[in-house]
């Protein structure tokens, strides 16, 4: 796993996030994500280490999740050697696992709207503040793994819903994946 948080952004997509909860297992492809590096202004980490931040400043490979705007959850990696703040956000999914499980924690019926976007993926799942730090490269209530597939192109944008360093090409997701959020002019 690269230690670099724009590498390891681009790393994450096509790998597994698989969510274990008492009716099954649910998850899918990871096909977007976006990075928070070292001093990145829009990141988490920027001012330091906080009770609410303290996971992105763990070794690589841990959840970072946190309630955005008072409505949703959000599930970052931290990214980087521990004590250096950083992460990548986790903003879709496209889902294989467990369907039927995510239908009902979203209230939703139409696949391509379980996990498209973060505060989705997060309800979806049922990711919030319990997994705060918990190892993601250790089979657990959530981890990330392998199928052993690959996605097709890989592109890079501009990050989505920021006004600091907005302009930052730190986006990654699977090009023409109809499961990756934003603008179809964002995806191409």
């Amino acid at each position: 796993m690269p230690v670099d948080t724009a590498e390891l952004a681009r790393f994450l997509i096509g790998k597994m996030l698989v969510r274990r909860l008492a009716e099954g297992v649910a998850g899918g492809s990871i096909v977007e994500t976006e990075a928070y590096g070292v001093g990145d202004p829009a990141g988490h980490a920027y001012r330091g280490v906080t009770p609410r931040n303290r996971a992105l400043f763990l070794e690589r490979g841990h959840a970072y999740v946190y309630l955005a705007y008072g409505v949703s959850f959000m599930l970052n990696v931290s990214s980087e050697t521990p004590g250096i703040g950083a992460g990548v956000l986790i903003r879709a999914i496209e889902p294989t696992i467990g369907i039927a499980i995510m239908e009902r924690n979203r209230g939703v019926e139409r696949v391509r709207d379980l996990a498209r976007g973060p505060g989705r993926l997060c309800e979806a799942l049922r990711i919030d503040r319990r997994l705060d730090g918990i190892d993601l490269c250790q089979a657990g209530p959530l981890w990330l793994g392998s199928n052993g597939l690959a996605f097709g192109k890989i592109g890079r944008s501009k990050r989505i819903g920021i006004t600091r360093a907005a302009d930052s090409p730190l986006r990654f997701y699977v090009r023409g994946n109809r499961f990756v959020s934003g603008s179809q002019a964002l995806n191409r």
